[in-house]
């Protein structure tokens, strides 16, 4: 649910200091809220508060809040001391593997690309294939069986096969 900035109060907090912003800020611009603020049905901030600061930096009128209700003072400190204690970061391996990861699907192989491109470009003739025949209904200027298309479609899963590693589905046509 999306609630204005400004209905939500800041009580006394654990974590006086918020530390640096800027890259939370960056990457709510890049990927947007992730995770909702967590606050109570008097929009008093439980839990969020690094988010709902980088969100005000940013401008953001309103954010995604989780509503709590029923909590006495003790289970909302529980909470905001659960919300940051309880973090594992990632390795230096796992940042590793998930920024190589994340490359390659920005970037892919050559021969995934080529087999896209292959798919795309005899996807066309296989269009004109049932378009000239529709039109034709039967007639003499119809393409033959063998002719360009049939032999574009095989090409294509020539290629598609070669591309073990590219699923299916994950080539756009």
């Amino acid at each position: 649910m999306q609630v204005p900035i400004s209905s939500i109060t800041i009580p006394e907090r654990v974590r006086r200091d918020l530390g640096d912003l800027e890259p939370l800020m960056d990457s709510l611009k890049r990927v947007g809220q992730l995770n909702p603020v967590t606050v109570s049905p008097a929009y008093e901030l439980i839990a969020g508060h690094r988010r709902l600061a980088a969100a005000t930096k940013l401008g953001w009128k309103t954010v995604d809040v989780a509503v709590v209700s029923g909590l006495d003072e003790v289970r909302r400190l529980e909470m905001e001391l659960e919300e940051n204690l309880y973090r594992k970061d990632f390795t230096p391996d796992e940042v590793l593997a998930g920024w190589k990861k994340l490359d390659e699907l920005r970037h892919p192989p050559l021969r995934r690309r080529m087999a896209r491109a292959v798919r795309r470009f005899f996807s066309r003739f296989a269009f004109w294939k049932r378009r000239r025949k529709s039109a034709a209904d039967g007639d003499a200027a119809s393409p033959t069986p063998g002719g360009d298309a049939e032999r574009g479609e095989s090409a294509l899963q020539e290629a598609a096969a070669g591309d073990a590693e590219a699923p299916q589905d994950a080539i756009g046509v």
